[in-house]
Formats: C-alpha cells, structure tokens, sequence
C-alpha cells in the first residue's frame, strides 16, 4: 500500500476530529491495537494530532495481557 503525504494527512485528521469528538484531549491515553502497516501509521499520527499519547498493544498479544495493559493504561479511547 501507498499513500502520498496529502492521504496521510488528511486520514490522520478525520480520525483526530473523530477522536476529539470521542472526548480525546491534550494528554488522553489512547490505545491502539493494529497490525503495522499504513493504518498504524494513520493512527499514530492521528492519536498525536489529537492531543493525546498512544498506548500501542500488539494485536498478537494474548488477551489477558492486552487487557492488562488495558486496564493498567486507563486510556480514553
């Protein structure tokens, strides 16, 4: 996959108003959980544009560690 820097930003930014909306402000932890790959790098960046810190969780993670994180993070989205 390719995505110029104008897709890039313009993705990023859709998903930052969205989680703004999601009442993602400066400082919110937010958790992500995707395969690495274009969309992590969407979603990074747009976790950033909207103010907040990311808490990358590999999706490959066994679900009792994943909610551990979860729960020790207390993220906002």
């Amino acid at each position: 996959q390719r995505l110029s820097y104008r897709e890039l930003n313009e993705r990023a930014n859709r998903l930052a108003h969205y989680l703004r909306k999601q009442g993602v402000k400066p400082d919110s932890r937010v958790a992500i959980c995707v395969e690495r790959g274009l969309d992590m790098v969407v979603g990074l960046l747009a976790i950033l544009k909207a103010g907040g810190g990311y808490v990358p969780l590999d999706p490959a993670y066994p679900a009792d560690r994943i909610a551990y994180m979860l729960e020790d993070s207390a993220p906002a989205a």
